[in-house]
């Protein structure tokens, strides 16, 4: 009988052993690599995630900053690794070994896409670990940058941020219905970009007034029609007057491939054009990507462009799923 259980028992181990081969076998790609699928996975790196930067509307702390550098004398900027005195030291309890963010304001927001007040942009320059602590200072390594460090740059508290989670699986819908959240606009792109795509930062006029929460998905949009980058076609078709699209004897006239409808029931009307096509249908939305939000303020959160079907612009509507 102990035979028959240790028998049981070896096919069982060897089973799993085959479909364990098997699974890896058949994740095997053609370069004989064994890629393992994840379905959710972090929808940032750390670099959008510390360097994304935001619009925050409440006042911000600017008592403490970087006052000087180790090689002042030889350069204006510091980066990694690079050491620079900050006005914070054993007075203000600060210790070897703490890390603080760097940051930067910019100025007020101000653009034509909303009539917020959402306040001023803050870049983020990157993280300071502290060094050596004296009374009234601390020598601090640049931990790692975002963009170079300047004397005046402000410090502040660290923020210990967790990027969500991204299903790769699921699947983008291009034609969903409207879900009736809040909706906002795109303010601006990180670097004041105009025009995003895959990965790229941006900044919405919607926050934690609107219930926005780290992790939301939104519904990038714009009317259907509108968001060309270059103007279209001056003339749509052709009429028995244009050149170019004819024989000698019937030019192109009423019967070209390119010519419209005639209006009427029996085609004996005016020319039916493409602004005639569209007067009265009702409000078409053309949804061109997904963002999800990596950091929220009062009045605007950052986000990150996670999908899009063409190129998304400032000026562009989003929606919470």
């Amino acid at each position: 009988m102990r035979s028959v259980n240790s028998f049981a028992r070896g096919f069982a181990v060897l089973c799993a052993v085959i479909g364990v081969f098997c699974v890896s076998v058949f994740a095997q790609g053609s370069s004989g690599i064994i890629v393992q699928k994840r379905s959710a996975m972090p929808v940032v790196g750390p670099n959008g995630l510390y360097c994304g930067g935001y619009i925050q509307q409440s006042a911000i702390s600017s008592g403490n900053k970087i006052i000087g550098g180790s090689e002042e004398a030889e350069r204006y900027n510091f980066s990694e690794n690079n050491f620079v005195y900050i006005n914070m030291g054993a007075s203000k309890g600060v210790n070897v070994g703490d890390v603080f963010s760097v940051v930067r304001p910019k100025g007020q927001v101000e653009s034509r896409w909303t009539n917020k007040d959402v306040g001023f942009y803050v870049q983020e320059v990157g993280a300071l670990q502290v060094v050596a602590v004296k009374s009234d200072y601390s020598v601090a390594r640049v931990k790692f940058s975002c963009a170079s460090f300047l004397l005046g740059d402000l410090v502040q508290l660290r923020e210990n941020r967790t990027s969500p989670l991204i299903d790769n699986s699921a699947k983008f819908d291009q034609w969903a219905d409207p879900s009736g959240k809040a909706n906002g606009r795109i303010l601006m792109g990180r670097e004041n970009s105009e025009t995003l795509s895959q990965n790229s930062i941006a900044y919405v006029d919607l926050g934690s007034e609107e219930n926005v929460r780290v992790g939301d998905k939104l519904t990038v949009y714009r009317p259907l029609g509108k968001g060309n980058l270059m103007k279209t076609p001056e003339k749509e078709s052709v009429s028995a007057r244009d050149e170019g699209f004819h024989s000698n004897t019937y030019r192109g006239g009423k019967f070209s491939n390119q010519s419209s409808r005639k209006s009427g029931d029996t085609a004996s009307g005016q020319m039916v054009t493409t602004y005639d096509a569209k007067r009265d249908r009702p409000a078409i939305r053309k949804i061109v990507g997904e963002a999800v939000v990596i950091n929220v303020k009062e009045r605007s959160a950052t986000v990150v462009i996670t999908q899009n079907t063409q190129e998304i612009h400032t000026g562009d509507w989003v929606e919470i799923q």
